[in-house]
């Protein structure tokens, strides 16, 4: 048998090693610079109060600069009028970047909400003072103008390309510094911490005056708008996001034309579809966005959708989480007819809904401390529950047609969050209308496995997850 020395073999290197530098940002950052501008506001303030109680005006511009608490002292300064001319103040201070050549900026809607002036400094120190066109408290997006000409416009890109472990760079004021440049990566694509707006994550440092400046890709195009850090000490932590500028593309287009946003609505209150849930109702993943109630008068309601339904897609389009419905009727015109599928007692079904368009959150109605006492029934013992028959004035209320109104809830209902006075309005997909029904549906459910309840609480629905008693 041959034997092969050791030190005869040849090294092998290996094929698919590959030499990897860190990116070099010099080139975007000459590109996209120009592009970038600082945004303060001010407000306008009494003399007598921007005066700090007679304390000097360097040491009071030193106290707003760090943000150390005026302190009380004793007027020195001679007695003034009560009416005191008004000043204007700084109030705050942001970033953007310039959208056309023309003077059109988009920012956040924060850095210029409540502001009595917003002042626009360009990179080469010329300064302006803009009109808001509009913002959207929402989606946290606002377009100012400023009267000049031949801007260096950014490029936008296209947030679909974007990867989770991409480079990004952003540019911005954090603290008043202007001119800022900081990189990372992409750490999330759709990160959810909205109503309306899926957020780029990033792990780019983002700090307080970064707000409003751009995202960009290695292509130096915006693909963000950097919104939000996550903080415990106002300072950057590793983790910040931005508004997608798609998303945020959309809403400047309507703030420049009519200056506020146009969304749609349907009016219902929703939340997650469980894991637990989903199986025990037939759905067979957690998928969908459960009806906890829907408001009265609203599109849903004239559409047919009923408390405890899940909605499992509109306009053809699946919801896979809760947070997707929303998203998709707000961006869907007011006035324009859509299809939506729900699930409800274990089938689908298709219903038509007009678009309203979103308006302020409605209060929800309680439902009356008045109820009469009629017998209850014994027969969810095996739950834990003790039922009886709703009135009609609770029916009127509630707006069901029927169900049976929870007199005491033990054991296993108690465990699973039920409560006396909830109203159930289904057992295993099973529609109960009155104890009888209640009784035959509890006499046929399967006591070897968990049962779910569809219930009410006031104007609410929610679900419940019941184990019998053995």
């Amino acid at each position: 048998m041959a034997v092969i020395s050791v030190g005869m073999l040849a090294p092998i290197a290996p094929t698919w090693a590959q030499t990897r530098t860190l990116p070099d940002f010099t080139d975007l950052v000459e590109q996209v610079g120009p592009s970038v501008v600082n945004i303060r506001t001010l407000e306008k303030v009494s003399s007598q109060a921007a005066a700090g109680n007679g304390i000097d005006e360097d040491m009071l511009e030193f106290f707003k600069r760090f943000g150390v608490p005026v302190p009380n002292v004793p007027r020195q300064t001679p007695r003034q009028p009560k009416q005191q001319p008004e000043e204007e103040t700084p109030r705050g201070v942001g970033s953007g970047f310039i959208l056309s050549s023309d003077g059109l900026i988009m920012t956040n809607a924060h850095v210029v909400e409540g502001a009595d002036e917003v002042l626009v400094t360009l990179t080469d120190k010329r300064e302006f003072k803009a009109k808001i066109m509009g913002y959207d408290k929402r989606s946290d997006v606002a377009v100012v103008k400023i009267d000049a000409t031949g801007l260096p416009a950014v490029k936008v890109g296209d947030v679909g390309r974007l990867k989770v472990g991409e480079w990004v760079m952003a540019i911005g004021s954090p603290f008043g510094l202007e001119n800022t440049v900081t990189a990372g990566i992409v750490s999330a694509k759709q990160r959810d911490t909205g109503d309306y707006l899926s957020f780029i994550q990033t792990d780019v440092a983002i700090n307080p005056g970064n707000s409003g400046g751009p995202l960009i890709n290695m292509r130096g195009e915006v693909v963000g708008i950097n919104s939000q850090i996550y903080s415990r000490s106002g300072g950057f932590m590793g983790i910040s996001f931005a508004i997608p500028i798609d998303e945020a593309t959309r809403v400047s287009e309507q703030l420049r034309v009519s200056g506020r946003v146009s969304r749609g609505r349907i009016g219902v209150q929703i939340e997650s579809v469980s894991k637990e849930v989903a199986e025990s109702v037939g759905l067979g993943k957690a998928q969908g966005a459960f009806v906890r109630g829907v408001e009265t008068g609203s599109p849903a309601e004239k559409a047919g959708v009923e408390a405890g339904d899940i909605i499992t897609k509109f306009d053809g389009k699946a919801i896979e989480k809760s947070s997707d419905l929303p998203r998709l009727v707000g961006n869907t015109k007011p006035g324009s007819k859509s299809s939506l599928t729900v699930f409800r007692r274990g089938a689908p079904k298709d219903l038509n809904v007009l678009i309203a368009e979103i308006e302020d959150d409605k209060p929800v109605k309680k439902a009356s401390s008045k109820e009469d006492k009629p017998k209850a029934s014994s027969a969810g013992q095996l739950l834990g529950l003790a039922v009886s028959e709703l009135s009609d004035a609770q029916k009127k209320e509630l707006k069901i047609k029927g169900g049976v109104k929870v007199d005491s809830a033990i054991e296993g209902a108690a465990r699973a969050g039920v409560k006396e006075g909830d109203v159930i309005v289904a057992i295993a997909n099973t529609e109960v209308n009155n104890v009888k029904e209640f009784e035959a549906a509890v006499a046929k459910m399967d006591k070897s496995k968990p049962v779910n309840l569809l219930f009410r609480r006031g104007e609410w629905a929610q679900y419940a997850l019941i184990r019998p008693a053995k």
